[in-house]
């Protein structure tokens, strides 16, 4: 049986590798990320800083479940929670526009 699954996995692989990448995968086009720059009014950040709290707080007791069962361990948990709060903080900072253009190296 485990040489089976292990069969089927390899034609798997080997048929997606063969056929190129799929439809899903197709090439990020750059000029479709671009953020414009535009002036948020405060009506508009209040909307929006209430969108990312929601966000924010549900994806906090996501990972407090992630450690409540075990798949996570406390200290990691508050790690990744911390990294949610500072992410949530700079875009707060920055206006509730978010920073997508970072310029990155391409191989």
């Amino acid at each position: 049986m485990k040489k089976l699954s292990i069969g089927v996995l390899s034609a798997l692989f080997l048929s997606l590798t063969a056929f190129g990448p799929l439809p899903a995968q197709a090439e990020f086009n750059d000029n479709e990320a671009e953020v414009q720059e535009v002036e948020l009014t405060e009506e508009q950040k209040q909307e929006l800083a209430v969108l990312h709290k929601e966000a924010f707080e549900k994806k906090k007791e996501i990972i407090e479940k992630y450690v409540e069962f075990g798949v996570f361990s406390a200290e990691k948990g508050n790690k990744i929670i911390e990294k949610f709060e500072s992410h949530y903080e700079k875009l707060e900072d920055d206006g509730y526009i978010p920073k997508w253009d970072h310029k990155r190296k391409h191989h």
